[in-house]
Parts: structure tokens; C-alpha cells; sequence
């Protein structure tokens, strides 16, 4: 392996982590001070249906207005085609008008198509201006619930909706999810009506509160989403045993954090740590001999006990400033 194929492949994980934490900060999960419930997780929680099978959340502004996104930004500016399609369909600027997000997803149970989701983000909105903006590309407004529902495509079934939940949180995603979010603003938890959101779902807020503190993290059912992936035989067979997955990430000047997986047994955790062994002594032998990669893969630190399976990881700067002269052809050629 070339050295630059070698920073090739290695940046592109990095970058492939960064744009889950950053263009996933457009949708998901972290913990600022005072947003947190009672059970544990930020106060929007109390409105994901219960059911959802991956809940995430973002510090929208620390993550954007971090050292590290600042550095990539410069080094490899991005077409942000979707935060631009977000603005011109709601009025909406992710990077000025949002604090913070919590996401869900919701697998199609007959998994006939990709499933639904919804993001809840708080921040400073003009409502009058984006229910405008909406209506004039074709969206539908009506009352659901004492709310008013900004419904688009209505004759396809209004694929994706948007209803203000209380001032500075907007509910945005697929209709039906946002109609659940509502009765749950309207009855809150209740489990004698069969309205209930994700707090009373106590394996997964046992995840969340497990988590380490981060400014962005994701939570969720992974024997679910590989049970509607559709994977080839051959590929699903070799996915050890997995049942909840979490990571938790926090961005400054570079980034840290922890990967946890919680399998069926402990047989299938002995097996996943060893498959993570594998991975890592061979990425530690491609390290050849560049310290900042070393230096990244010496932060990995395997870990976890009885079914639990945890990979710590600290990337620090000098990774990223490699990444950032790789993108202006500064590696030298092997």
C-alpha cells in the first residue's frame, strides 16, 4: 500500500466519522447544560414515540462553530446542498437559527419501504415566515390536533410535514411521526391511552443514561435495522450478535470519544472483540511510520465487560491538519 493511498483510506474513515457527527449534527443528538429530564436524555425526548429505533442528538452550535469543523471547512469546503435545500423549502439556516436537535428513526415494519423519521430542533424560528416559504413550494396547511400541521406533496401522501410543538421547537420529518409527536404534546404519557414516547421505553433510556458526556451522540436497536437492511446471507451470517448500539462524540480542536455495543450474550461480545482486535492490530501495522496516525490509533482503547463491547478513540488535531494538506496534495508521494 502506497502512503498515499494509505492517508487516502484512513482520511476517508476520518472524514466518513466527522460527517456522521457533523452533517448528522443536522439531525442529531448532545447535552447542553439545563436540557435534560428527569429520566435522563435532553427534555425533547418527550416527544419521540416510543418506538423508535434509533434516537440521536447534536449541539448544533458547539459542533458548528468547533476548531475542528472550522478546520475542514477551510480544508475541503462543502457543497452543503442539503442544508441549502432545508433554507429554500423552510427558511431555515441550520447554522444560525438551530441550538440543538434530537432525531428519530421509525424502520418501515413491513419493510417495503426505508422507514420514517423525525428531527426536533430548538432554536429561533420565524414561524409565520416558514409555514410562507412551505405553502409557496406546494405544501398544505390543517389543524391536526390543535395544531397547525404544514403538510407537503398531499397527493402523494405528505411524505414530510412541520408543526411548531411549543415557541423555538420545530417538529420536522415524516407526517405520520410528526402527528404522533402532537398527541403527545396534547396527552403526554400516558400509557393507559397508548401514547407514550421514548422515556418509558426503559432499555433505551438505560443506553442513554449510560452514555459519556458529549456534544453529540446516537443510540439505537441494531438487530432492528439489520433485520430491515436486506443484507445478503452471506454478509448478515457474519454480523456477530449485536442488540443495542451508542456513540458518543465530542468535537473541539479534534475528537474523542466512545463506541459501545451490547450484544445477545457474552459468547457473541468475545467474538466482537476479537473481530475489533483484528481490525485494530491491522490498522496499527499500516500506521507505518507517521506519528499523527500512530498517535490515533495508539488512542484507541478496547474495552467493556460480559456482553458490552466499548472502543474509545481520541483523534487529536495534528490528524486533521494531515487531512487538511492531503486535500492540497502536500503528502509526499511513496
Amino acid at each position: 500500500m502506497t502512503t498515499r493511498t494509505r492517508y487516502f483510506v484512513i482520511a476517508s474513515l476520518l472524514v466518513t466519522g466527522v460527517g456522521l457527527s457533523t452533517g448528522l449534527v443536522a439531525y442529531y443528538v448532545g447535552f447542553p447544560a439545563g436540557a435534560f429530564t428527569r429520566t435522563g436524555g435532553p427534555q425533547e425526548l418527550d416527544y419521540v414515540p416510543r418506538d423508535a429505533a434509533v434516537v440521536a442528538f447534536a449541539n448544533v452550535q458547539e459542533v458548528m462553530t468547533s476548531e475542528l469543523r472550522q478546520k475542514l471547512r477551510h480544508a475541503m469546503p462543502p457543497t452543503e446542498n442539503g442544508q441549502q435545500e432545508l433554507q429554500n423549502q423552510t427558511g431555515i439556516n441550520i447554522e444560525t437559527d438551530i441550538d440543538r436537535v434530537v432525531a428519530s428513526l421509525y424502520p418501515d415494519p413491513d419493510n417495503t419501504r426505508g422507514g420514517s423519521g423525525m428531527v426536533l430542533a430548538r432554536g429561533r424560528f420565524d414561524e409565520t415566515r416558514i409555514e410562507g416559504l412551505m405553502r409557496e413550494h406546494g405544501a398544505q396547511v390543517a389543524d391536526y390536533n390543535g395544531k397547525r400541521l404544514v403538510v407537503s406533496d398531499p397527493s402523494k401522501g405528505g411524505k414530510f410535514a412541520a408543526a411548531f410543538m411549543e415557541p423555538g421547537l420545530v417538529a420536522l420529518g415524516s407526517a405520520n411521526v410528526v402527528k404522533m409527536a402532537i398527541d403527545l404534546h396534547q396527552a403526554g404519557n400516558n400509557p393507559q391511552t397508548g401514547v407514550q414516547s421514548v422515556t418509558g421505553n426503559e432499555e433505551l433510556m438505560e443506553q442513554v443514561r449510560a452514555l459519556d458526556s458529549g456534544n453529540a451522540w446516537a443510540v439505537g436497536r441494531f438487530d432492528v435495522l439489520t433485520s430491515r437492511a436486506r443484507l445478503p446471507e452471506n454478509v448478515a451470517s457474519q454480523i456477530p450478535a449485536i442488540t443495542w448500539f451508542s456513540v458518543s462524540t465530542h468535537i473541539n480542536g479534534g475528537l474523542r470519544g466512545v463506541v459501545r455495543a451490547e450484544t445477545r450474550d457474552d459468547e457473541a461480545a468475545t467474538a466482537l472483540r476479537d473481530v475489533v482486535r483484528g481490525f485494530l492490530a491491522l490498522g496499527k501495522l499500516q500506521s507505518g511510520s507517521h506519528p499523527e496516525i500512530q498517535a490515533m490509533m495508539q488512542s484507541l482503547e478496547l474495552g467493556g465487560t460480559g456482553k458490552t463491547v466499548a472502543l474509545s478513540f481520541d483523534v487529536p488535531a495534528a490528524v486533521f491538519d494531515m487531512i487538511a494538506g492531503m486535500s492540497k496534495g502536500q503528502l509526499p508521494q511513496h
